[in-house]
C-alpha cells in the first residue's frame, strides 16, 4: 500500500517470517497469500525472528499516528494460521487499528504479550 507524503501515517503491520513463522513448519498456510492480503491494506514489514516461535505465525499491528496520539500500543497476534484470522486483522486495520478501533473479540483470542513486556495486560489505548 503506497503512502503519499500528505497521507496520515497508517497502521503498520510487522509479519515475522524467519525460523518458524512463514515456514513449512506451520502447515496448511499460504504464507505468500497472507503477506499479500495484509499488504493490500497497510504497509507491511517482514521481520526476522521475533523470538516467540511457539506463537507462529506472529503478526504485530502497530498503531497509526492517530492511534498513537490516542494512546494505542502495538498489538501482538499469534497463531494467525488461517485466512479468516488474516481477514479479521485486515478489517481491524481498515477500521483504524490500535488506539482508534477496539480490538475485535475474535482477535482477542490471538492477542498475547511478548516475553519481556512490562505488563501481561494490554494498555487501555491498545485495544
Amino acid at each position: 500500500m503506497p503512502v503519499r507524503p500528505t497521507d496520515p501515517l497508517p497502521c503498520r503491520v510487522t509479519v515475522c517470517r524467519d525460523c518458524c513463522c512463514g515456514s513449512p513448519k506451520v502447515t496448511g498456510v499460504d504464507h505468500a497469500a497472507q503477506l499479500a492480503r495484509l499488504a493490500e491494506e497497510a504497509p507491511v514489514r517482514v521481520s526476522e525472528c521475533l523470538d516467540v516461535c511457539d506463537q507462529a505465525n506472529v503478526i504485530v499491528v502497530q498503531p497509526s499516528a492517530a492511534g498513537r496520539a490516542a494512546g494505542g500500543r502495538p498489538v501482538w497476534l499469534g497463531l494467525v494460521n488461517d485466512p479468516d484470522a488474516t481477514e479479521d486483522i485486515v478489517a481491524w486495520v481498515r477500521a483504524g487499528g490500535p488506539g482508534v478501533a477496539p480490538l475485535p473479540d475474535i482477535l482477542d483470542l490471538y492477542a498475547f504479550s511478548p516475553r519481556g513486556s512490562a505488563s501481561a495486560e494490554p494498555s487501555p489505548g491498545g485495544r
